[in-house]
């Protein structure tokens, strides 16, 4: 799972959630951009709502949070890490997805993706990585 979008692959992303490390690493840009901490702060593994949780569901519940602090995503910029699978063939999906929970158009999401030419952990395929960087405006 990634951005919401279900990746057919032969290894998979194991997580309190769905596992979904594009999505999250969204969540915690914007946590950050508000100052509001982390993740973990409002999403405890244990919880009924949390464990097994679609991290989509989740990311609409942080955009709640961003309105509550009166702001409004301006855009979202992430980048996945991995050498597989291949995200070209979902991208605009991923984008559609992803802009819809935040209440955003999917030209304001750019989903990019790298590899690290087979080095360390994420190069022999062991784990993925996602980075994000959101722009937020204020409301008046």
């Amino acid at each position: 799972m990634l951005g919401g979008v279900t990746i057919p692959h032969r290894l998979g992303l194991e997580g309190d959630t769905d596992g979904d490390v594009l999505t999250h690493a969204i969540m915690d840009a914007l946590l950050g951009a508000l100052a509001l901490g982390d993740l973990g702060q409002y999403f405890r593994r244990g919880q009924p709502e949390v464990d097994g949780a679609r991290s989509i569901t989740l990311l609409q519940r942080v955009c709640e949070m961003t309105k509550e602090q009166r702001y409004v995503v301006g855009n979202v910029d992430a980048t996945v890490v991995a050498e597989m699978p291949k995200l070209a063939p979902y991208r605009q999906q991923i984008q559609e997805i992803l802009a819809h929970a935040m209440d955003i158009a999917p030209s304001q999401v750019s989903i990019k993706a790298t590899t690290t030419d087979h080095l360390g952990m994420l190069g022999r395929e062991e784990g993925i990585m996602a980075q994000a960087v959101v722009l937020l405006w204020p409301v008046s």
